[in-house]
């Protein structure tokens, strides 16, 4: 409700978990017009908005190996209980789905590797030649 009438100033915006969230548009043009690399932490939905606005923006999906290793991660936390781990099983289901569409799929099997290897896509990318993703 409070959310609405902001929307329109948005890059993307999406629901999460009974939580709203959303990225203004303006600092974020602002910064690509200045040439400054933008990285996003956002759900698929936001990405797939993103990818509508910006086409030319690069889409990382970051996953765990597995929705088994998931529900592990999740229930090792001790933060939810047993109705909201399910919530959060069903949405990586439906996110898996939805990301198909994310130039690069990068999973977060150990933390280590998978930071180099985002370094690496992020360099890739920024300081040398481009993913295609067309």
């Amino acid at each position: 409700p409070e959310f609405e009438h902001i929307r329109g100033q948005l890059l993307e915006s999406a629901e999460v978990h009974g939580h709203s969230y959303g990225t203004p548009a303006e600092p974020v043009r602002k910064a690509l017009e200045q040439g400054t690399c933008v990285i996003l932490v956002i759900d698929v939905q936001g990405g797939i908005q993103v990818r509508e606005k910006v086409p030319s923006a690069l889409l990382i999906f970051v996953r765990a190996p597995g929705l088994d290793v998931l529900e592990q991660r999740l229930r090792t936390r001790g933060t939810d209980d047993e109705a909201s781990i399910q919530r959060r099983l069903a949405n990586a289901r439906r996110e898996l789905e939805l990301a198909k569409c994310y130039d690069v799929h990068l999973v977060n099997d150990d933390l280590e590797r998978s930071v180099d290897e985002l370094a690496a896509i992020l360099v890739q990318n920024y300081c040398g030649d481009r993913i295609d993703h067309d």
